[in-house]
């Protein structure tokens, strides 16, 4: 089961990216912070953790990692639960990072083992 499916519980749509463009406004009429744009551009109260769990969605060595959870809080992005070495969280982190609205990626509540 994928990260979208088991986190959120979507299947991936069609015109699903990790970083696209905002397509409408923000509820207030205003422009949508990076953190909220949604996976296909529509604003997102959790949009930046659910581009994110697609980006992991989209990594071969990630996609199978079901013991880690993903949310936000802002811009940071808050993983936690447990993940097979160190490696695969460094990688993670990484990912994470280069999801547009992404500021810091909080690990404190992840286990290695």
């Amino acid at each position: 089961m994928g990260w979208l499916k088991r986190l959120f519980g979507m299947e991936k749509p069609a015109d699903a990216q990790t970083n696209p463009a905002p397509v409408e406004s923000a509820p207030d009429g205003g422009e949508i912070s990076p953190e909220r744009v949604g996976l296909s551009g529509e604003y997102d109260q959790s949009g930046l953790a659910k581009r994110v769990a697609l980006a992991f969605d989209q990594d071969s060595e990630l996609a199978d990692i079901d013991r880690l959870w993903v949310a936000q809080t802002g811009g940071t992005v808050v993983l936690k639960g447990e993940v097979p070495s160190q490696q695969i969280l460094n990688k993670m982190v990484s990912v994470a990072n280069n999801v547009n609205g992404a500021t810091n990626v909080d690990t404190d509540q992840v286990q290695i083992g």
